[in-house]
């Protein structure tokens, strides 16, 4: 018998308890990526009637993987809580998670094109949902709640990731958006490649709060106008002013990699004020603003993966989208290739968990 016809016997063989890792992501785009970083992809299973889904299942290395995509407009914790949900029942083997796809980035910390990975840092244990609290005397808004740390089988394979990263350079996501692009061709002008320069500027430029001597001086010169009857222009921008950070993205080598605080609520962020003042709440050590992640960190074990496409500023389009759902997923294969399937096989399932309360 042909390796062929072995592996398809073999396929044709695994069950809905044959899949330990569930893959969520939020978009069609990062579908997309997430199934063209599949090294095999598997027949589909019969599924519960009551599991409104749809599944993609394969294989990265020796991981059975199952994907799933939240319905089309219905992004948001609360939809995200829900597709993880349906995913542990209908996959009961599922021990850890993976939600990846794309994320607004807080400059100058990381650039377009980079990836963000949830870690806990300091008091923060890797994901902030940052509009959950109550408002307080003095009109302070004060967090309540916590949610739960990436499971510590998916921590260590992040500090091996990076240990390699720094003793080799950042070598496998751009293997793997090759890769990519010579099994899917027709994705290679999105996906694999970044925007050109022709279509995004010769510079990246992105909003930054104004200094307290930039307000003061455009007061003045209203006043002044006010007084002399001059014709004024008001600030492009109230809440920053526009700065280059000079990059030129096919000059870099590669997206970095960032391990750190991710935050996440309810509301789609398109306002510089707002995103900073959510990165100076939590000491300045937001890396990247999300929708998704709060609803799964409590009861579906996993880690959170994102490719920065905007700067959660008045900018924000979908240009960078393909490109940075890619590049999550590209990192989200390059860390399962540091998580041993030992290791998951100990752990208590997601349905477990969801059943019984995390422990």
């Amino acid at each position: 018998m042909s390796n062929v016809s072995e592996n398809q016997c073999h396929l044709t063989k695994l069950t809905r308890n044959d899949y330990a890792v569930g893959w969520i992501c939020a978009l069609f785009e990062e579908q997309t990526a997430a199934i063209a970083m599949l090294e095999q992809e598997h027949p589909d299973l019969h599924m519960p009637p009551d599991d409104s889904n749809t599944y993609t299942l394969g294989s990265i290395g020796e991981h059975n993987i199952v994907i799933a995509c939240l319905p089309a407009g219905r992004a948001g914790s609360t939809a995200a809580a829900i597709c993880a949900t349906q995913m542990a029942r209908t996959f009961p083997s599922i021990k850890i998670g993976l939600m990846v796809g794309i994320g607004g980035g807080i400059p100058s910390k990381v650039k377009l094109g980079d990836v963000v990975i949830s870690s806990p840092g300091d008091q923060y244990p890797g994901v902030v949902q940052w509009d959950l609290g109550k408002a307080e005397d003095g009109r302070k808004f004060r967090r309540t709640g916590a949610l739960n740390r990436p499971p510590s089988v998916l921590l260590t394979a992040v500090d091996k990731l990076r240990a390699r990263n720094r003793l080799k350079g950042n070598r496998l996501l751009p293997r793997y958006l090759e890769e990519m692009g010579k099994r899917w061709p027709d994705l290679v002008p999105q996906y694999s490649e970044p925007p050109s320069l022709e279509l995004v500027g010769s510079h990246d430029e992105v909003y930054m709060p104004r200094s307290i001597f930039s307000v003061i001086w455009d007061m003045i010169l209203a006043l002044l106008g006010y007084l002399l009857g001059w014709q004024t222009l008001a600030p492009a921008d109230h809440g920053g002013q526009l700065v280059q950070l000079n990059w030129n993205p096919k000059q870099q080598g590669g997206p970095d990699v960032h391990c750190g605080l991710i935050a996440s609520g309810s509301q789609v962020i398109k306002d510089v004020k707002l995103r900073d003042s959510i990165d100076e709440s939590l000491g300045g050590k937001v890396l990247c603003v999300e929708m998704e992640a709060a609803g799964l960190m409590n009861d579906f074990p996993c880690i959170v993966i994102r490719g920065i496409c905007n700067y959660a500023d008045k900018k924000k389009n979908d240009e960078w989208q393909p490109y940075a759902a890619a590049v999550a997923a590209a990192c989200a294969r390059a860390l399962l290739e540091y998580v041993q399937p030992s290791p998951i096989a100990s752990r208590r399932s997601s349905a477990d968990i969801l059943s019984q309360g995390w422990v």
